[in-house]
């Protein structure tokens, strides 16, 4: 059986839940609950992405495997991964180099998740599978400026200066890092092969393997706001990590590959934005 449900984070605290929510012993659980934010958000409130997230996981993680879950999925993220600019980052690089310091508790409680998949399978013999998604968009996305991700964020506030005919567009930073995004749809689609095919390793990437920066999805964001002013950059401000840009080859060779692009991701994004004002 799959048993499809809903809850706040806060509920995941409690290691039972699974039971307690259901009614019911699912054979299949897709771990997504987590504290997710931007830049800022990572930075400000450190010690709520770290207990927050080591907190769910531990209990859900540990509860599927007691009710006899016959596979769990685990979503861990991209930027778990060391500081890798050189190169598409592969599974095999977890735990080998030092994290970006900007979002470091959130990296940590997220590698002690896939880390508990990993032990569990090991000892126990638990089908815990870790995936790490790129940053995702979409419709119904979060939209506040200073927790979401950076495209999301870079359309919001271009949709307010040309709402407010300003002149100029500040994005943080040089511009230059360079982000990997995948597109809800095709994020729902990959997870659902990967939970209904057979997987022989603990960690898969899941994403396009292309990546774009920052200033690459201003102008984007420029065309699809309509924004008229000039953009220009503050290097004042952090960057964050140079490029954390996945390496999909495993996932690939199970025969799945995305389908929409970043763009015609963007617009959709913006135009759910819209519908919402």
């Amino acid at each position: 059986s799959i048993a499809i449900y809903r809850y706040h984070v806060q509920d995941a605290f409690y290691s039972d839940h699974i039971k307690e929510v259901t009614g019911e012993k699912p054979d299949f659980v897709f771990l997504a609950a987590a504290k997710v934010g931007g830049l800022f958000e990572n930075q400000s409130k450190p010690a709520e992405f770290i207990n927050v997230n080591l907190r769910i996981q531990t209990n859900i993680i540990d509860a599927a495997y007691r009710n006899g879950t016959k596979k769990l999925m685990f979503l861990g993220s991209s930027c778990i991964y060391p500081v890798i600019s050189d190169r598409l980052i592969k599974e095999e690089d977890l735990l080998t180099g030092k994290l970006e310091e900007s979002n470091i508790a959130y990296a940590v409680a997220k590698i002690a998740g896939t880390q508990m998949c990993d032990a569990y399978r090991k000892q126990y013999g638990f089908d815990a599978v870790t995936v790490m998604p790129p940053n995702l968009i979409g419709p119904n996305d979060n939209f506040d400026p200073n927790a979401a991700h950076v495209a999301q964020g870079l359309m919001v506030r271009m949709h307010e200066a040309k709402q407010n005919n300003d002149p100029k567009f500040v994005v943080w930073g040089s511009g230059t890092p360079r982000r990997e995004y995948l597109h809800v749809d095709d994020f729902a689609a990959v997870i659902t092969y990967i939970m209904e095919n057979k997987t022989e390793h603990t960690i898969y990437n899941i994403g396009t393997g292309e990546d774009h920066s920052i200033m690459e999805l201003a102008v984007m964001a420029q065309k699809i706001t309509g924004y008229e002013g000039e953009i220009i950059t503050d290097p004042t401000k952090p960057d964050g990590t140079p490029r954390k840009t996945m390496d999909c080859s495993r996932l690939f060779a199970l025969g799945w590959k995305p389908s929409i692009s970043v763009e015609k991701a963007m617009e959709e994004t913006y135009q759910s934005f819209l519908a919402q004002q």
